[in-house]
């Protein structure tokens, strides 16, 4: 779908989550941490993983200058370093919003940890997870709503719905 449009998925996660495990990684244990207790990895770790990726991205073909930002930005700190450091660089043209009930969330996750050998695939970090979200990215999500850049699908439905609104979406915003 996103080659289709495209875009390059970029994970923040998946990004800090490959620079854990990179041997030599200076930011390795730091980050372990973070996303073990269910917390926010300082915005300088995670920018200088999306700049070098997108840069990466870009080096390899210059076409390929549209990004499907995926985990970003989840707090203030995120979005104040993001404008920092991609003023002029980088625009937002939407954010895509999975709007999910928390219990929906905290089981497909626990299903996830059945297999996903990811460290915060448990109750205890998925609800730290849940609390670190309404207290900060809920507001960034706000934010980008009163800009009316917020595209929202209902993650609740099944996976062929949820998949068809995101098509209507992309086809709308190209």
């Amino acid at each position: 779908l996103l080659q289709k449009y495209g875009y390059t998925h970029l994970s923040a996660g998946d990004l800090l989550r490959d620079e854990r495990k990179r041997p030599g990684s200076q930011y390795g244990e730091l980050i372990e941490n973070y996303i073990k207790e269910g917390e926010i990895v300082p915005v300088e770790i995670t920018i200088s993983l999306l700049k070098r990726a997108m840069d990466q991205t870009m080096a390899a073909n210059s076409q390929k200058n549209k990004f499907l930002i995926d985990g970003f930005p989840r707090n203030e700190d995120n979005l104040q370093g993001w404008n920092k450091t991609m003023d002029g660089k980088a625009d937002v043209s939407f954010v895509l919003f999975f709007d999910c009930d928390n219990e929906i969330c905290i089981g497909r996750c626990l299903e996830r940890g059945k297999s996903s050998g990811r460290s915060d695939d448990n109750r205890e970090s998925l609800e730290k997870r849940i609390h670190t979200y309404l207290q900060s990215t809920k507001p960034i999500i706000d934010l980008y709503e009163r800009m009316g850049k917020v595209r929202k699908v209902d993650a609740s439905k099944s996976v062929e719905e949820v998949f068809e609104n995101v098509v209507q979406i992309f086809d709308k915003e190209g």
